[in-house]
């Protein structure tokens, strides 16, 4: 019997659950289903949030030959079989590839020139920011559609399809485990479902957690439960289980330039000012990692997880600029004081452009409605 998360996974546009910012009235990736505009593209989003649905949708719209492929396993190979399958006459071919981050350099170069010279309308799916993981040439040719994880309400009219009756109790807790992940709340059901004999409640649902019935997802919760113990270590000055966690994400086969992102990010976001060279260190352990690769890379990371960890931190500048963002977002393009605007021309100079400027003044360079204002607090 196929999955819960397939039998009731939705057919038309209509049915689907959320992601109104892109299928909604007149939204983009509606607009192109109804209108059957065929071009490539990527959903970039968490697990579970629509991303094969909304592209088996959209290769059904248009009328084309599906052929769906993982990433983790597919290879050159695989893509010169599809495109060598025969096929109508102006019947697009989609190739929906999976975790399109996992391929490399040489089998995205690959695949380039059947997508440019539309040989296949590609469509991929991915959990990672696309310009860091799609070669440029590729990326300019595909349109990035960004997925966003489905709110409780979202979550609630998922699980209300499936057909299992739950109590209120049961369904918040259940929507609060997924965080967001509609698949990985279905499979919890029917999990609970199959081991305790048609009996889905609170305490079943908690039972089915635990069990080793729930196998080890690297895209689903435990991905996330385990980065965010890793992150929380190296925040807490906590090298040893740090260092844990990143072996558990190494053993479980995580994808080393993952963890070598977060770890650049955290270089800036929680150490910091405290000792600016951790971003220099940070950058370095992600330029080994893409040089050195498994299993020798896992001592890079072992390197900069134990500095980092051991860092003093400092989140004054990464508050600071999103205090700044705050106003920037909300204030708009306030004006910028004339003693700071460059003046090339005369008639900029008679406005007084730049006039009075020091490179060193103690004068406050905000705009006027800013005046005063401090974002950096050390």
């Amino acid at each position: 019997m196929d999955p819960l998360a397939n039998r009731i996974r939705p057919q038309t546009l209509d049915e689907f659950v959320g992601q109104t910012h892109l299928v909604g009235a007149g939204k983009p990736l509606r607009l192109a289903i109804e209108q059957k505009h065929v071009f490539s593209f990527v959903l970039w989003g968490t697990p579970g949030v629509g991303k094969t649905t909304l592209a088996r949708m959209y290769a059904g719209a248009i009328n084309a030959d599906f052929y769906e492929l993982s990433a983790v396993s597919a290879g050159k190979e695989d893509i010169r079989r599809i495109v060598k399958q025969p096929r109508e006459a102006n019947r697009p071919r989609v190739l929906f590839l999976d975790e399109i981050h996992r391929f490399n350099k040489a089998q995205q170069d690959f695949l380039l020139p059947f997508v440019e010279n539309g040989e296949l309308v590609l469509i991929g799916a991915t959990t990672e920011n696309p310009s860091f993981e799609i070669i440029p040439a590729l990326l300019s040719r595909l349109r990035i559609f960004v997925l966003e994880e489905f709110s409780a309400e979202d979550m609630a009219k998922i699980i209300d399809r499936s057909g299992y009756e739950l109590d209120a109790e049961a369904k918040d807790w259940l929507i609060a485990m997924a965080n967001g992940d509609a698949r990985q709340a279905l499979t919890m059901i029917e999990n609970t479902w199959r081991l305790y004999d048609e009996k889905v409640n609170l305490e079943t649902l908690k039972d089915t957690l635990q069990s080793k019935f729930l196998r080890y997802d690297k895209q689903g919760e435990e991905h996330y439960n385990v980065i965010s113990a890793f992150i929380k270590s190296m925040r807490a000055s906590q090298p040893d289980a740090a260092l844990y966690y990143l072996a558990r994400m190494i053993v479980s086969g995580e994808d080393p330039k993952f963890i070598a992102r977060r770890m650049v990010i955290f270089a800036s976001e929680d150490v910091g000012l405290a000792q600016p060279t951790a971003l220099v260190v940070a950058n370095a352990v992600f330029r080994a990692v893409e040089t050195i690769g498994l299993p020798e890379c896992g001592i890079n990371l072992a390197h900069g997880v134990a500095y980092l960890a051991n860092c003093k931190k400092d989140k004054s500048a990464y508050n600071a600029y999103k205090k700044a963002l705050e106003d920037a977002t909300k204030l708009g393009n306030l004006p910028v004081p004339n003693i700071l605007k460059n003046a090339p021309t005369k008639l900029m100079k008679d406005l007084k452009y730049g006039e009075d400027y020091e490179m060193y003044s103690k004068e406050d360079f905000l705009p006027k409605k800013l005046k005063g204002k401090k974002y950096l607090k050390r």
